[in-house]
């Protein structure tokens, strides 16, 4: 983790700062990120939405923040008067125990119209983690402009799309960057795993929810075995997210007309990526996952024809890697919608598996990005804050 000298008590006022986080790695987030504003706000107090992990910082929750975590536009319409209630009974208790700053962490949906009606009742707001707002859709920035005094992003080219835009902005770098050592130990990642230290190994993850492993598991089992006929000597090992996911990916696995040998591990995902020589992965923070392990990968996805067709429209950045839009270059193979066939994937992991040099190349580019992303995001993001509170004090 990059080091830091402790930062000095700013003020001992009681503050309330009040936080919303609607899923797992927003609750990791905020904890981070009350630990850091305690060293400068011993007194405060933190209130909202928030996980275990910031309950266990002294953080009071006033809803079970599994009530925000809700995926997929079916399962949002279902629940959506509950989650109405619930943006309701929090602006009514922010606007009756004034909060000193409102704090919104990733889920944009739910957490940027708070921001908004705080806002315009004179209370400072602060969204942590930037929509994909560069990327498409971007009129949103005028809604964003409105409902945020500071954006925090966790990479430099959002900061620099809002500064375009000509609102407040703090890079303040990506937390996995602070906590993934600069040289992950292979060897070690294989010992833990009882993977052979030897033979090369591919890292599968076709994604973590189910509607992703139904259309990309296949495609990459079918690659792996193309790899296999090619490089018989190679380890397949397949991380999934839960128990329902592992069933999945083996009810797949036992469907191939032809046995392929397969190690499938639940949960530890970052651990078989560092294990690996090359990972095969769906697009998405994976990805990062990935550059940060310093691991050469190949992405491959594909979506329905309408919705490629729709977002092709939309999206307005040439690559959808996330190491190639932090290089603004293709350091990665990205094989979208119907060049993501089985030979084409295999193709590209088995150069990747025997080209040393390119493998070098890519080591290089990628600890480079790591050294860009590692700001120590806690501390960086509690400074923003605090520059933000004093201001207004």
């Amino acid at each position: 983790m990059t080091e830091t000298t402790t930062p000095s008590i700013v003020s001992e006022r009681k503050l309330t700062i009040a936080m919303i986080a609607g899923e797992a790695s927003g609750d990791i987030l905020g904890a981070g990120l009350i630990r850091s504003l305690k060293r400068r706000y011993p007194k405060a107090r933190f209130v909202g939405i928030g996980g275990e992990e910031m309950i266990a910082e002294g953080f009071h929750s006033l809803v079970p923040m599994e009530r925000l975590s809700v995926m997929g536009l079916v399962e949002v319409l279902g629940r959506i008067r509950e989650l109405f209630s619930i943006r309701a009974r929090l602006m009514d208790y922010f606007f009756t125990n004034r909060p000193d700053v409102v704090i919104g962490i990733d889920s944009p949906d739910f957490t940027l119209a708070i921001e908004r009606r705080c806002r315009e009742a004179g209370i400072p707001s602060v969204h942590y983690v930037s929509p994909s707002v560069w990327a498409w859709r971007q009129k949103r920035i005028f809604k964003i402009a409105k409902s945020v005094d500071l954006m925090l992003t966790l990479f430099p080219f959002e900061a620099r799309f809002y500064e375009e835009h000509n609102v407040p902005v703090a890079f303040v770098g990506h937390p996995l960057a602070d906590r993934i050592p600069l040289e992950p130990d292979t060897g070690k990642a294989r010992e833990q795993l009882g993977l052979d230290q030897n033979a090369p190994l591919l890292a599968v993850l076709p994604g973590s929810r189910a509607g992703e492993v139904e259309r990309l598991g296949n495609l990459f089992l079918e690659a792996a075995r193309w790899l296999q006929e090619r490089r018989p000597d190679i380890q397949l090992v397949i991380p999934c997210v839960n128990r329902d996911r592992e069933k999945q990916v083996q009810a797949l696995v036992e469907s191939l007309e032809v046995k392929l040998p397969v190690t499938i591990v639940r949960g530890q995902s970052r651990e078989v990526m560092a294990a690996s020589d090359v990972v095969l992965l769906a697009s998405g923070t994976a990805t990062l996952e990935a550059m940060l392990l310093k691991k050469p990968m190949v992405v491959g996805y594909r979506l329905s024809n309408m919705s490629y067709a729709l977002l092709s429209r939309l999206v307005k950045v040439p690559h959808v890697a996330l190491p190639n839009l932090l290089a603004k270059e293709a350091l990665v193979p990205e094989l979208l919608q119907d060049d993501a066939t089985a030979e084409a994937l295999g193709a590209a992991v088995l150069e990747r598996m025997e080209n040393l040099e390119e493998r070098e190349r890519l080591q290089q580019a990628f600890t480079e990005l790591h050294l860009t992303l590692r700001q120590n995001a806690d501390e960086k993001a509690a400074e923003a804050i605090s520059g933000l509170l004093e201001e207004r004090a």
